[in-house]
């Protein structure tokens, strides 16, 4: 049981990347997904959540507008496209999947290894 994040990397400032959750060993299908982000010397934080089911999703305050979670269950895979970066982005981005549609990092029970993104210029 285990997910991957990846498509993480150096961009500047305004730019765009969109991030990718896949899950081997297990379907997603029935696990809501989110997406959380660490930056140095900070505690992690939620940016993105989206349901089992799709639809549109729920958004930190920081990001709405700029970020949009999707997810395509027939590739098992969960997206952040993340648009307008700034430098306040940056951070190591982490997935996860949990039985339960909520914010807080206790409801998630599987995590990915983090992708860091870098916002530079």
């Amino acid at each position: 049981v285990q997910l991957q994040a990846s498509g993480g990397g150096l961009v500047e400032p305004g730019g765009s990347l969109r991030l990718s959750c896949t899950a081997s060993g297990f379907s997603l299908d029935y696990y809501h997904i989110s997406w959380f982000r660490q930056a140095p010397g900070k505690e992690r934080e939620f940016v993105a959540a989206i349901r089992y089911s799709g639809g549109g999703g729920y958004y930190a305050d920081s990001v709405k507008g700029r970020f949009t979670i999707s997810r395509d269950n027939t590739k098992n895979t969960v997206y952040l496209q993340m648009n307008s970066l700034k430098f306040d982005d940056t951070a190591v981005y982490y997935c996860a999947a949990g039985p339960v549609y909520s914010t807080q990092i206790s409801s998630y029970a599987y995590w990915g290894q983090g992708t860091q993104v870098t916002v530079s210029s």
